[in-house]
């Protein structure tokens, strides 16, 4: 086992790394996922630098505030933020964690940041966005896809809150790894710096799969909870979008195993029980739809019609509710 995996395991075990092997982590994105995983990574000792954008003046003044009733408020005052990524130092780890809408335009602040040989993790929706990305990154630079199960968002400029949750499903793009066990050391890698800061990070072998899996979720809610402009127990408790939101999950399940990505048996009623009955909760497509922001439609969406029609199967509820979204994304954003 490699020293840098040594010492965060002994971080995971409750003691301190040395400085020589403690990774540096750059945060791209420091939105509400940015902002939740880079305070928690910061609270078990990493060293975190964040990149702000229109934030950046309240967040250098006042600090990042990471308000949660299940690990506790954090507030990292003074906190390393920049404007420009060419003040950054290079990262040993980048998390990307800005909306796939933006991941062209982030591009060149993401290759400024990582170190050579460095790790980029995608903490994004939708299907495909590493394909996207890949090629806009130095062949030297590992590429990993991480698929957050948390609930929280950004309350105001400079303040998360947690509601429940907060583990990352791992898995290996592309990159320099040495086959496959080389790819499994570095998003094992990964996993130690999560699971150092108290957080589950569940390997996954197969990342395709996983993002399949978290789609189930993503296709129904994101895209009703605009359509109907309500957050997730409405959709929940009338009998017409419950059923709806069962169609979906299932055109999903569909499209997953077409693609073989055939998702576990009885996965899609855990994804039902995850919401069925559970405190009302806003998608962050809905939130972006407020806010009159880009909505995140080809990776949700769009990709997984496309691959869905490739492999000679149509998801016809999907494939309405897109168009739909369309329609509305245009319209809102004139």
């Amino acid at each position: 086992m490699s020293a840098r995996i040594d010492a965060l395991a002994d971080t995971a075990a409750g003691a301190t790394p040395t400085e020589g092997a403690r990774p540096r982590i750059g945060v791209i994105g420091a939105g509400a996922i940015g902002g939740f995983y880079g305070a928690m990574l910061a609270r078990a000792g990493f060293d975190v630098h964040f990149l702000y954008r229109s934030e950046y003046e309240t967040v250098r003044a006042e600090g990042l505030l990471l308000k949660s009733a299940t690990y506790g408020d954090q507030h990292l005052k003074p906190i390393q933020a920049y404007r420009d990524a060419a003040d950054m130092p290079p990262c040993d780890w980048v998390l990307v964690a800005a909306k796939t809408t933006a991941n062209a335009s982030l591009a060149p602040a993401i290759r400024q940041v990582v170190a050579p040989g460095g790790r980029v993790l995608l903490l994004q929706n939708g299907l495909g966005v590493e394909d996207a990305m890949r090629p806009m990154l130095p062949d030297s630079v590992h590429l990993l896809g991480g698929l957050c199960i948390v609930s929280v968002h950004r309350h105001s400029p400079g303040v998360i809150e947690h509601h429940a949750y907060g583990g990352v499903n791992l898995g290996y793009h592309s990159g320099p790894a040495r086959g496959a066990a080389g790819a499994r050391t570095i998003v094992e890698e990964a996993a130690a710096l999560f699971r150092a800061a108290g957080l589950d990070a569940p390997v996954m072998d197969d990342l395709a799969q996983a993002r399949w899996q978290k789609l189930v979720m993503n296709v129904p809610f994101n895209g009703l909870s605009v359509l109907i402009d309500s957050g997730t127990q409405a959709l929940m408790t009338q009998p017409s979008t419950r059923t709806l939101v069962r169609e979906l999950m299932e055109e999903v399940a569909a499209g997953a195993a077409a693609c073989g990505h055939a998702l576990p048996e009885g996965y899609i009623d855990v994804a039902w029980a995850a919401t069925n009955g559970k405190p009302d909760y806003m998608p962050s497509m809905l939130l972006d739809y407020r806010e009159q922001r880009p909505l995140e439609l080809e990776a949700i969406y769009g990709a997984p019609l496309a691959a869905a029609a490739a492999a000679g199967v149509s998801l016809p509820k999907i494939g309405m509710l897109y168009q739909s979204l369309c329609f509305l994304d245009e319209r809102n954003r004139g």
